[in-house]
């Protein structure tokens, strides 16, 4: 789950960034509504959570283009002004929910997590590979009947190969798409999910569906073997 954090208020980011990353997310964040509109045309992020009074160009401005452009990410204004003509103007632009500061930081995950509930399709696709069922709209994940319980982060991962079966996938690339781009450290990260993976989703069963490519590589077979 990806996130663009755009708010020119410093500490308020950073509680951001800690707290959505606790809960799975992973987290860009600008303070310049400009370097925002950039971030959101270079990537595509699940919600951006948007403040209004910004430099560069304003929370209001940035809205309406992404719309302008075709760009229907969910977008959660949160500011610090809370008259009715302020979340009007908000909602008119094309956000699509409104909070004001100060606010309850379960309150802005909950309606986060309905945002992009109701972003996705209707029809939420369930995939099969062999006995392995992922149910990526609910992010659920089953096994010959039984409920496997994942983190966000290894879900994230086996969602990523899960979306390319019997395709190799680099360490690279799968940390790019399931890790935000403040993480610093490096790609073998990726080998502590994918070994959590196994363990939960393979050798319980006596699987092995998740396959080592050489040349630091991961796919998923598609018949679960």
């Amino acid at each position: 789950m990806r996130v663009l954090v755009m708010d020119d208020d410093a500490r308020l980011v950073e509680l951001l960034q800690q707290g959505l990353r606790a809960e799975g997310f992973a987290v860009d964040a600008t303070s310049d509504g400009l370097d925002g509109l950039a971030k959101a045309a270079a990537d595509n992020y699940d919600v951006i959570i948007l403040d209004v009074m910004m430099p560069g160009l304003n929370g209001y401005k940035v809205c309406a283009h992404l719309r302008s452009t075709g760009d229907n990410t969910p977008i959660l204004m949160l500011t610090a002004k809370d008259g009715e003509y302020d979340e009007a103007e908000g909602l008119e632009t094309g956000a699509d929910d409104y909070l004001t500061k100060p606010f309850s930081f379960v309150v802005l995950t909950a309606r986060l997590h309905a945002l992009m509930r109701r972003a996705r399709p209707e029809r939420q696709i369930v995939q099969h590979f062999g006995d392995l069922e992922i149910d990526t709209g609910a992010r659920r994940c089953r096994r010959a009947g039984t409920d496997i319980a994942l983190t966000p982060r290894e879900f994230d991962v086996l969602a990523l190969l899960a979306a390319a079966p019997d395709i190799a996938i680099s360490k690279a690339a799968i940390l790019d798409q399931a890790w935000d781009s403040a993480y610093e450290g490096g790609p073998n990260i990726v080998e502590v999910y994918v070994s959590a993976l196994r363990r939960k989703i393979d050798r319980p069963f006596g699987r092995a569906s998740i396959e080592t490519v050489p040349g630091g590589a991961y796919r998923l077979r598609s018949d679960g073997a």
